[in-house]
Protein backbone atom coordinates (compact mmCIF):
# COMPACT_ATOMS: atom_id res chain seq x y z
CA UNK A 1 0.00 0.00 0.00
CA UNK A 2 2.79 2.42 0.90
CA UNK A 3 4.64 1.65 -2.30
CA UNK A 4 1.48 2.14 -4.37
CA UNK A 5 0.85 5.53 -2.82
CA UNK A 6 4.42 6.81 -3.12
CA UNK A 7 4.55 5.80 -6.77
CA UNK A 8 1.88 8.38 -7.69
CA UNK A 9 1.86 12.17 -7.43
CA UNK A 10 0.09 13.25 -4.25
CA UNK A 11 -2.56 15.09 -6.22
CA UNK A 12 -3.68 11.77 -7.73
CA UNK A 13 -4.38 10.00 -4.45
CA UNK A 14 -8.18 9.70 -4.36
CA UNK A 15 -10.38 10.39 -1.38
CA UNK A 16 -7.65 10.63 1.25
CA UNK A 17 -5.41 13.28 2.67
CA UNK A 18 -1.86 11.90 2.56
CA UNK A 19 -0.06 12.27 5.88
CA UNK A 20 2.96 11.21 7.83
CA UNK A 21 2.16 10.11 11.38
CA UNK A 22 4.21 9.75 14.52
CA UNK A 23 2.91 7.94 17.60
CA UNK A 24 4.36 8.89 20.95
CA UNK A 25 3.14 8.92 24.56
CA UNK A 26 -0.22 7.54 23.41
CA UNK A 27 -0.81 10.46 21.03
CA UNK A 28 -1.04 10.33 17.26
CA UNK A 29 0.56 13.38 15.63
CA UNK A 30 -0.23 13.89 11.96
CA UNK A 31 1.71 16.02 9.49
CA UNK A 32 -0.41 16.89 6.48
CA UNK A 33 1.49 16.70 3.22
CA UNK A 34 -1.11 17.71 0.68
CA UNK A 35 -4.82 17.39 0.28
CA UNK A 36 -5.92 15.33 -2.67
CA UNK A 37 -8.18 18.20 -3.65
CA UNK A 38 -5.33 20.70 -3.68
CA UNK A 39 -2.86 21.40 -6.45
CA UNK A 40 0.60 20.56 -5.13
CA UNK A 41 3.00 23.46 -5.00
CA UNK A 42 6.53 23.99 -3.82
CA UNK A 43 6.60 27.76 -4.13
CA UNK A 44 9.32 28.86 -1.76
CA UNK A 45 9.26 32.37 -0.34
CA UNK A 46 12.62 34.14 -0.45
CA UNK A 47 13.47 37.10 1.75
CA UNK A 48 14.11 40.27 -0.26
CA UNK A 49 15.83 42.23 2.51
CA UNK A 50 19.52 42.76 1.93
CA UNK A 51 19.49 41.81 -1.74
CA UNK A 52 22.40 42.76 -3.95
CA UNK A 53 21.60 45.97 -5.85
CA UNK A 54 21.91 45.15 -9.55
CA UNK A 55 21.02 48.53 -11.03
CA UNK A 56 23.63 49.86 -13.40
CA UNK A 57 26.46 47.71 -12.09
CA UNK A 58 25.84 43.96 -12.22
CA UNK A 59 26.33 42.00 -15.44
CA UNK A 60 25.02 38.44 -15.89
CA UNK A 61 25.52 36.04 -18.79
CA UNK A 62 22.92 33.30 -19.35
CA UNK A 63 23.37 30.41 -21.77
CA UNK A 64 20.51 28.77 -23.66
CA UNK A 65 18.25 31.82 -24.00
CA UNK A 66 16.51 30.84 -27.24
CA UNK A 67 13.56 29.44 -25.27
CA UNK A 68 12.49 27.91 -21.95
CA UNK A 69 14.15 28.88 -18.68
CA UNK A 70 16.87 30.96 -20.31
CA UNK A 71 14.47 33.05 -22.37
CA UNK A 72 12.23 33.81 -19.37
CA UNK A 73 15.20 34.44 -17.08
CA UNK A 74 16.80 36.92 -19.48
CA UNK A 75 13.65 39.03 -19.54
CA UNK A 76 13.16 38.74 -15.77
CA UNK A 77 16.71 39.76 -14.83
CA UNK A 78 16.52 42.63 -17.29
CA UNK A 79 13.37 43.82 -15.53
CA UNK A 80 15.26 43.63 -12.21
CA UNK A 81 17.91 46.05 -13.50
CA UNK A 82 20.74 43.70 -14.45
CA UNK A 83 22.88 44.09 -17.55
CA UNK A 84 21.99 40.81 -19.27
CA UNK A 85 24.01 38.99 -21.91
CA UNK A 86 21.70 36.36 -23.39
CA UNK A 87 23.62 33.56 -25.07
CA UNK A 88 21.57 32.03 -27.88
CA UNK A 89 22.42 28.99 -30.00
CA UNK A 90 20.24 30.17 -32.90
CA UNK A 91 20.98 33.91 -33.00
CA UNK A 92 22.73 33.64 -36.37
CA UNK A 93 19.67 31.86 -37.77
CA UNK A 94 17.20 34.54 -36.65
CA UNK A 95 15.35 32.38 -34.12
CA UNK A 96 12.01 33.73 -32.87
CA UNK A 97 13.17 33.86 -29.25
CA UNK A 98 16.21 35.93 -30.20
CA UNK A 99 14.07 38.32 -32.21
CA UNK A 100 11.74 38.84 -29.25
CA UNK A 101 14.63 39.61 -26.90
CA UNK A 102 16.19 41.97 -29.44
CA UNK A 103 12.82 43.69 -29.94
CA UNK A 104 13.09 45.09 -26.41
CA UNK A 105 15.80 47.38 -27.83
CA UNK A 106 17.46 47.83 -24.46
CA UNK A 107 21.08 48.71 -23.75
CA UNK A 108 20.87 46.31 -20.78
CA UNK A 109 19.80 43.23 -22.78
CA UNK A 110 22.15 41.98 -25.46
CA UNK A 111 21.86 38.70 -27.32
CA UNK A 112 25.03 36.81 -28.24
CA UNK A 113 25.64 33.94 -30.64
CA UNK A 114 26.75 31.22 -28.24
CA UNK A 115 27.12 27.50 -28.81
CA UNK A 116 28.57 26.15 -25.55
CA UNK A 117 30.16 23.26 -27.51
CA UNK A 118 32.23 25.68 -29.63
CA UNK A 119 35.45 26.94 -28.06
CA UNK A 120 35.63 29.85 -30.49
CA UNK A 121 32.11 31.07 -29.76
CA UNK A 122 32.68 30.82 -26.01
CA UNK A 123 35.93 32.81 -26.28
CA UNK A 124 34.23 35.46 -28.42
CA UNK A 125 31.43 35.72 -25.85
CA UNK A 126 34.01 36.36 -23.11
CA UNK A 127 35.60 39.13 -25.18
CA UNK A 128 32.21 40.68 -25.97
CA UNK A 129 31.27 40.76 -22.29
CA UNK A 130 34.67 42.04 -21.19
CA UNK A 131 34.66 44.87 -23.74
CA UNK A 132 31.12 45.84 -22.71
CA UNK A 133 31.89 46.22 -19.01
CA UNK A 134 32.59 49.72 -17.71
CA UNK A 135 35.52 48.41 -15.71
CA UNK A 136 36.58 44.90 -16.78
CA UNK A 137 38.93 44.67 -13.80
CA UNK A 138 35.88 44.67 -11.55
CA UNK A 139 34.61 41.62 -13.40
CA UNK A 140 31.20 40.16 -14.24
CA UNK A 141 28.72 39.46 -11.46
CA UNK A 142 26.94 36.32 -12.60
CA UNK A 143 26.99 33.32 -14.93
CA UNK A 144 23.98 31.06 -15.35
CA UNK A 145 24.78 27.79 -17.13
CA UNK A 146 21.34 26.93 -18.48
CA UNK A 147 21.98 25.52 -21.97
CA UNK A 148 21.02 21.87 -22.20
CA UNK A 149 19.50 19.13 -24.32
CA UNK A 150 17.71 15.94 -23.42
CA UNK A 151 16.79 12.59 -24.88
CA UNK A 152 15.33 9.30 -23.72
CA UNK A 153 15.77 5.60 -24.25
CA UNK A 154 16.86 2.60 -22.24
CA UNK A 155 20.58 1.83 -22.19
CA UNK A 156 20.41 -0.84 -24.90
CA UNK A 157 18.32 1.49 -27.06
CA UNK A 158 20.75 4.41 -26.83
CA UNK A 159 23.73 4.81 -29.15
CA UNK A 160 27.16 5.92 -27.99
CA UNK A 161 26.82 8.94 -30.27
CA UNK A 162 23.74 10.01 -28.31
CA UNK A 163 25.55 9.68 -24.98
CA UNK A 164 28.39 11.83 -26.31
CA UNK A 165 26.07 14.44 -27.85
CA UNK A 166 24.13 15.01 -24.63
CA UNK A 167 27.31 15.12 -22.53
CA UNK A 168 28.96 17.61 -24.88
CA UNK A 169 26.21 20.16 -24.23
CA UNK A 170 25.03 19.48 -20.69
CA UNK A 171 28.31 18.62 -18.99
CA UNK A 172 31.30 19.71 -21.07
CA UNK A 173 29.45 22.83 -22.23
CA UNK A 174 28.93 23.80 -18.61
CA UNK A 175 32.58 23.14 -17.76
CA UNK A 176 33.85 24.96 -20.87
CA UNK A 177 31.75 28.07 -20.30
CA UNK A 178 32.51 28.19 -16.58
CA UNK A 179 36.28 27.95 -17.08
CA UNK A 180 36.17 30.72 -19.69
CA UNK A 181 34.25 33.16 -17.47
CA UNK A 182 35.82 32.34 -14.09
CA UNK A 183 38.47 35.10 -14.28
CA UNK A 184 35.70 37.70 -14.64
CA UNK A 185 33.60 36.07 -11.88
CA UNK A 186 36.58 35.96 -9.51
CA UNK A 187 37.28 39.65 -10.00
CA UNK A 188 33.69 40.49 -9.08
CA UNK A 189 33.53 37.92 -6.26
CA UNK A 190 30.30 37.05 -8.05
CA UNK A 191 27.85 34.19 -8.51
CA UNK A 192 27.78 31.00 -10.56
CA UNK A 193 24.44 29.25 -10.98
CA UNK A 194 24.30 25.85 -12.70
CA UNK A 195 20.96 24.51 -13.88
CA UNK A 196 20.98 20.81 -13.07
CA UNK A 197 17.86 18.69 -12.54
CA UNK A 198 16.16 16.45 -10.03
CA UNK A 199 17.64 13.75 -12.31
CA UNK A 200 21.05 14.93 -11.20
CA UNK A 201 20.22 13.60 -7.76
CA UNK A 202 18.25 10.45 -8.56
CA UNK A 203 18.34 8.10 -11.54
CA UNK A 204 15.36 7.26 -13.68
CA UNK A 205 14.73 4.49 -16.24
CA UNK A 206 15.18 5.45 -19.90
CA UNK A 207 16.97 8.70 -19.02
CA UNK A 208 20.57 7.54 -18.53
CA UNK A 209 22.22 9.99 -21.00
CA UNK A 210 20.56 12.92 -19.27
CA UNK A 211 21.10 11.60 -15.73
CA UNK A 212 24.79 10.98 -16.32
CA UNK A 213 25.36 14.56 -17.42
CA UNK A 214 23.34 16.12 -14.62
CA UNK A 215 25.05 13.98 -11.98
CA UNK A 216 28.27 15.31 -13.50
CA UNK A 217 27.06 18.92 -13.23
CA UNK A 218 26.28 18.33 -9.54
CA UNK A 219 29.78 16.97 -8.86
CA UNK A 220 31.44 19.74 -10.87
CA UNK A 221 29.45 22.36 -8.95
CA UNK A 222 30.39 20.89 -5.57
CA UNK A 223 34.09 20.75 -6.43
CA UNK A 224 34.04 24.31 -7.73
CA UNK A 225 32.11 25.57 -4.71
CA UNK A 226 34.86 24.30 -2.42
CA UNK A 227 37.57 25.88 -4.59
CA UNK A 228 35.82 29.24 -5.00
CA UNK A 229 34.80 29.68 -1.36
CA UNK A 230 38.07 31.34 -0.25
CA UNK A 231 37.93 33.56 -3.35
CA UNK A 232 34.45 34.89 -2.58
CA UNK A 233 32.61 33.36 -5.56
CA UNK A 234 29.38 31.63 -4.54
CA UNK A 235 28.26 28.57 -6.49
CA UNK A 236 24.65 27.36 -6.48
CA UNK A 237 22.79 24.53 -8.20
CA UNK A 238 19.14 24.71 -9.26
CA UNK A 239 17.47 21.30 -9.61
CA UNK A 240 14.13 21.71 -11.43
CA UNK A 241 11.51 18.98 -11.40
CA UNK A 242 9.44 18.04 -14.43
CA UNK A 243 9.15 21.20 -16.54
CA UNK A 244 9.44 19.49 -19.91
CA UNK A 245 6.13 20.99 -21.04
CA UNK A 246 7.53 24.47 -20.45
CA UNK A 247 10.99 24.09 -21.98
CA UNK A 248 10.26 23.04 -25.58
CA UNK A 249 12.53 20.01 -25.19
CA UNK A 250 9.93 17.63 -26.59
CA UNK A 251 6.92 17.82 -28.81
CA UNK A 252 4.88 14.76 -29.85
CA UNK A 253 6.52 14.98 -33.26
CA UNK A 254 10.03 15.14 -31.78
CA UNK A 255 9.34 12.14 -29.53
CA UNK A 256 8.18 10.08 -32.51
CA UNK A 257 11.15 11.20 -34.61
CA UNK A 258 13.59 10.19 -31.87
CA UNK A 259 11.80 6.87 -31.43
CA UNK A 260 11.87 6.06 -35.16
CA UNK A 261 15.57 6.86 -35.45
CA UNK A 262 16.31 4.85 -32.33
CA UNK A 263 14.43 1.77 -33.54
CA UNK A 264 15.93 1.94 -37.02
CA UNK A 265 19.46 2.05 -35.61
CA UNK A 266 19.09 -0.72 -33.03
CA UNK A 267 21.23 -3.82 -33.44
CA UNK A 268 19.16 -6.71 -34.75
CA UNK A 269 19.72 -8.76 -31.59
CA UNK A 270 18.27 -5.96 -29.42
CA UNK A 271 15.22 -5.53 -31.66
CA UNK A 272 14.59 -9.27 -31.63
CA UNK A 273 15.06 -9.72 -27.87
CA UNK A 274 12.84 -6.81 -26.76
CA UNK A 275 10.33 -6.68 -29.59
CA UNK A 276 8.44 -3.75 -31.10
CA UNK A 277 5.57 -3.96 -28.57
CA UNK A 278 7.87 -3.42 -25.58
CA UNK A 279 9.62 -0.58 -27.36
CA UNK A 280 6.35 1.19 -28.19
CA UNK A 281 5.12 0.82 -24.60
CA UNK A 282 8.21 2.66 -23.38
CA UNK A 283 7.71 5.43 -25.93
CA UNK A 284 4.09 5.82 -24.78
CA UNK A 285 5.28 6.18 -21.17
CA UNK A 286 7.69 8.91 -22.24
CA UNK A 287 4.89 10.77 -24.02
CA UNK A 288 2.78 10.63 -20.85
CA UNK A 289 5.67 11.93 -18.74
CA UNK A 290 6.29 14.83 -21.13
CA UNK A 291 2.64 15.85 -21.05
CA UNK A 292 2.43 15.78 -17.25
CA UNK A 293 5.00 18.45 -16.41
CA UNK A 294 4.41 21.97 -15.15
CA UNK A 295 4.18 24.85 -17.61
CA UNK A 296 4.76 27.51 -14.95
CA UNK A 297 8.50 28.22 -14.71
CA UNK A 298 8.22 31.03 -12.17
CA UNK A 299 9.57 28.89 -9.31
CA UNK A 300 12.73 28.18 -11.32
CA UNK A 301 13.14 31.86 -12.22
CA UNK A 302 12.71 32.87 -8.58
CA UNK A 303 15.30 30.31 -7.47
CA UNK A 304 17.93 31.58 -9.92
CA UNK A 305 17.16 35.19 -9.01
CA UNK A 306 17.64 34.43 -5.32
CA UNK A 307 20.94 32.70 -6.05
CA UNK A 308 22.14 35.81 -7.89
CA UNK A 309 20.89 38.44 -5.46
CA UNK A 310 20.77 37.04 -1.91
CA UNK A 311 23.69 37.88 0.41
CA UNK A 312 23.85 34.19 1.33
CA UNK A 313 22.45 32.08 -1.53
CA UNK A 314 21.58 28.43 -0.98
CA UNK A 315 23.82 25.64 -2.17
CA UNK A 316 20.86 23.90 -3.83
CA UNK A 317 17.37 24.92 -4.90
CA UNK A 318 14.55 22.42 -5.55
CA UNK A 319 11.74 23.93 -7.66
CA UNK A 320 9.55 20.86 -8.10
CA UNK A 321 6.18 19.52 -7.01
CA UNK A 322 5.78 17.55 -3.77
CA UNK A 323 5.72 14.15 -5.45
CA UNK A 324 9.16 14.61 -7.01
CA UNK A 325 10.57 16.31 -3.92
CA UNK A 326 9.46 13.41 -1.72
CA UNK A 327 10.74 10.86 -4.21
CA UNK A 328 14.11 12.61 -4.32
CA UNK A 329 14.39 12.57 -0.52
CA UNK A 330 13.56 8.86 -0.40
CA UNK A 331 16.00 7.95 -3.15
CA UNK A 332 18.88 10.02 -1.77
CA UNK A 333 18.44 9.45 1.98
CA UNK A 334 17.09 5.92 2.43
CA UNK A 335 18.85 2.65 1.61
CA UNK A 336 18.67 1.66 -2.04
CA UNK A 337 16.72 -1.48 -1.15
CA UNK A 338 13.91 0.69 0.23
CA UNK A 339 13.67 3.06 -2.73
CA UNK A 340 13.92 0.10 -5.14
CA UNK A 341 10.98 -1.58 -3.39
CA UNK A 342 8.87 1.57 -3.80
CA UNK A 343 9.82 2.77 -7.28
CA UNK A 344 10.91 -0.25 -9.31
Amino acid sequence: MLAARLCRPLSQLPGKTPSVSHRGAGTRHTLLLCSASMTPTTRRMYASAGEVDPVGSKAVLITGCDSGFGFSLAKHLHSKGFLVFAGCLMKDKGDAGVKELDSLKSDRLRTLQLNVCDNGEVERAVETVRSSLKDPEKGMWGLVNNAGISTFGEVEFTSMETYKEVAEVNLWGTVRTTKAFLPLLRRARGRLVNISSMLGRMANPARSPYCITKFGVEAFSDCLRYEMHPLGVKVSVVEPGNFIAATSLYSPERIQAIAKKMWDELPEVVRRDYGKKYFEEKIAKMETYCNSGSTDTSSVIEAVTHALTAPNPYTRYHPMDYYWWLRMQIMTHLPGAVSDMIYI
